[in-house]
């Protein structure tokens, strides 16, 4: 049994929504990147144009991973011991405010047992994952090209004022 609560909940969009939904409007200006896409939409923000009815979209999105380096156990254990330290001085910190008395003990202990506890779990994870990848990457979604849309009803005068722009960039 389903109440009318559940069913408009359910079936009715709202006005206000943030579900992702396809974008709408007319193509009225494409650009290779995403800066030039904003340029764009600055310039019909300062000739007074409608920017709530203009939408960019990133066309033919691809999955770009940069490779940074080899991923050695060295480069794992600094890189831990580092985080490490940082976690157990931030740690050893609040001990110290929290016990006045103990002060630097409870920083040191605090710096040790976070470089360590790090260290030993940096290197169970290197070793767990040695052979799946030996590398370290960053991934990044980028679109092949970005697209300007405006709605109908001010879609002409977007064109213009974006091939206007055009042209005296040209010059």
């Amino acid at each position: 049994m389903t109440s009318a609560f559940t069913q408009t909940a359910f079936t009715q969009p709202q006005a206000n929504s943030q579900a992702p939904a396809m974008p709408s409007g007319w193509p009225i200006a494409s650009y290779d990147s995403y800066e030039a896409a904003q340029r764009a939409v600055d310039h019909l923000a300062s000739a007074d144009f409608p920017v709530t009815d203009v939408t960019i979209v990133g066309v033919q999105p691809l999955l770009v991973e940069r490779i940074a380096g080899k991923l050695t156990l060295s480069k794992v254990l600094s890189s831990a011991a580092m985080s490490g330290a940082i976690f157990g001085l931030f740690l050893g910190l609040m001990l110290s405010l929290l016990n006045p008395g103990v002060g630097l003990v409870s920083i040191g202990i605090g710096l040790v047992a976070g470089v360590g506890f790090n260290l030993l779990f940096g290197a169970l994870g290197y070793a767990a994952n040695k052979n799946k990848r030996g590398y370290i990457s960053q991934s990044q979604l980028v679109a092949q090209r970005y697209d300007v849309l405006s709605q109908p009803r001010s879609a002409e005068k977007g064109r213009d004022l974006l091939a206007n722009m055009a042209a005296r960039a040209a010059l």
